[in-house]
């Protein structure tokens, strides 16, 4: 049988020891103390041959529910959409998936063209100048914003909305840790940011004010309200963003956002049990040399040739580490890639009927799940998802669910206190009315 890899052989460990000077492993970890030393056997099963190994771990992920076998009405963040098949064709191409760092420009044209054409795509969804080669996902995007409005602003202080995701507010707090930042929750009212609250805690302290759009529970802030707070204090105005939702939303950029971040899942990057995704992180001029992580320019070469290279990057992360405000330094090129060719596949028609599609099946599964006697929590305008309240544990009814082959929504109960036997709601483009009717009479079956 082929290895698809090297196996230690006997020989070969002799052979090591030998070339280090010692004898046995144990003389090799003679400096270390006996009574710090595991000593047994590890609690794992004894191993197995390839084949064997391989069967057991495809019967274990067959357990798994997945998206193409079940409708998924759960979204919080992550998305079931459409992804043009081309994605998996370009991506799988050797010189994507094996590229890392492209700092040698001439053999690396093509890798970083792609990424160049991911910013350009990124700054015209979001109406903003710059875009950056892309982040690790949209938590730590946001959090890297926080820490640049604190830098730039030279203040300590953090304003943000509790409609921004959960998880990213969790990021968000353990960036600010680090940076002896102070992180302000500001709370919400009918399941927007309460702008009234925002204003009270806004000051001549507060390095930057943000929230989502459309926010955690599906809902659009109102950009306008918070920009006025955020710049009537001379603080940072961030906005996290599904891009998705900015092919019909009036981009973050034309109320005067400082800085757009979000995560490029929704475009051509599946689900994959919570990532890797594709952070996006976009400013306006003059902060472009405060961005972190990569940023590919265009040029010309002495030919007049047009080529690409990494720029602006004589920045903390590279030069002057002890004085960052940020070590991200790398990005997520094959994810940044994978939304580029969906954004081309699609063009600006394509995503905008896309985004028509997600507002008009969301707020068809809405007035359906109304009709069958469930109450939906918050009014007003939506994208993507909508809370419902229900007369059980969502748990329990989402293992309902599951009987009749449907992924239920998230639980706001194990995030929000109040929103106890909440569901988070979210309908994509790729859900049938015959789904959307169904899902609706199962949960008003369990609403009885």
């Amino acid at each position: 049988m082929k290895h698809r890899y090297l196996p230690m052989t006997e020989t070969d460990k002799k052979e090591m020891l030998a070339a280090v000077g010692v004898q046995s492993i144990d003389e090799l970890f003679a400096d270390i103390p006996e009574k710090v030393r595991f000593q047994g056997l590890y609690d794992i099963k004894e191993a197995k041959a390839e084949p064997a190994l391989k069967k057991e771990l495809s019967a274990m992920a067959a357990k798994n529910m997945n998206a193409k076998q079940y409708a998924s009405f759960l979204g919080a963040g992550v998305y079931d959409h459409y992804t043009p098949s081309i994605v998996d064709h370009v991506i799988s191409r050797s010189e994507f998936y094996t590229a890392y760092t492209p700092y040698q420009p001439e053999i690396s044209q093509g890798e970083l063209q792609a990424i160049f054409e991911f910013q350009t795509m990124i700054c015209e969804l979001t109406g903003m100048d710059v875009a950056n080669s892309s982040m690790y996902d949209g938590g730590t995007a946001l959090a890297e914003a926080a820490m640049l409005s604190a830098g730039q602003t030279k203040r300590k202080k953090v304003l943000v909305s509790e409609t921004v995701h959960p998880e990213s507010r969790d990021v968000l707090c353990m960036y600010a840790k680090g940076q002896n930042i102070e992180v302000v929750v500001v709370p919400h009212k009918e399941g927007v940011t309460d702008i009234s609250q925002l204003n009270e805690l806004v000051d001549d302290d507060t390095a930057a004010v943000i929230v989502q759009y459309p926010n955690f529970f599906g809902a659009v802030e109102s950009l306008a309200e918070v920009e006025k707070a955020a710049h009537g204090k001379k603080a940072m105005f961030v906005v996290s963003s599904n891009p998705l939702a900015l092919g019909v939303l009036t981009p973050p950029g034309r109320f005067g956002a400082d800085i757009v971040v979000g995560d490029a899942q929704p475009f051509g990057i599946p689900a994959q049990f919570g990532g890797p995704h594709c952070g996006y992180f976009a400013v306006t001029k003059k902060l472009m040399r405060k961005v972190p992580g990569r940023l590919v320019g265009q040029t010309h070469d002495d030919e007049g040739q047009r080529g690409f290279v990494l720029t602006l990057q004589a920045r903390e992360q590279h030069i002057r580490r002890d004085k960052a405000t940020s070590n991200i330094c790398s990005n997520q090129a094959l994810n940044a890639l994978a939304a580029s060719v969906a954004m081309t596949a699609l063009g600006k028609k394509g995503v905008r009927e896309i985004a028509v599609q997600n507002l008009q099946k969301t707020s068809f599964a809405r007035e359906t799940l109304k009709q069958n006697g469930l109450d939906i929590v918050f009014d007003g305008p939506v994208f993507n998802e909508f809370v419902v309240r229900l007369s059980k544990p969502v748990k329990e009814v989402n293992n309902k669910l599951l009987e009749k082959g449907i992924i239920g929504g998230y639980d706001l109960g194990l995030s929000y206190s109040g929103l106890d036997h909440c569901m988070l709601v979210a309908v994509t483009e790729l859900r049938t009315k015959e789904e959307i009717e169904l899902f609706a009479k199962e949960l008003g079956d369990s609403h009885e």
